[in-house]
């Protein structure tokens, strides 16, 4: 139990690093992170009484 435990551990810590070295890999192979950069405007009615 101890030994599927460490594992998991080494797994987790290698699905981290994974991700961190995609964020900063994956523009160079096309993946864009940015948000758009639209303006929305949306009316807003207040029911006041």
């Amino acid at each position: 139990m101890g030994t599927l435990i460490k594992y998991l551990i080494y797994i987790v810590i290698l699905a981290a690093i994974g991700l961190v070295a995609y964020a900063y890999v994956g523009p160079w192979f096309g993946a864009d992170f940015r948000a758009p950069q639209a303006e929305t405007r949306v009316p807003v009615v207040l029911d006041v009484d």
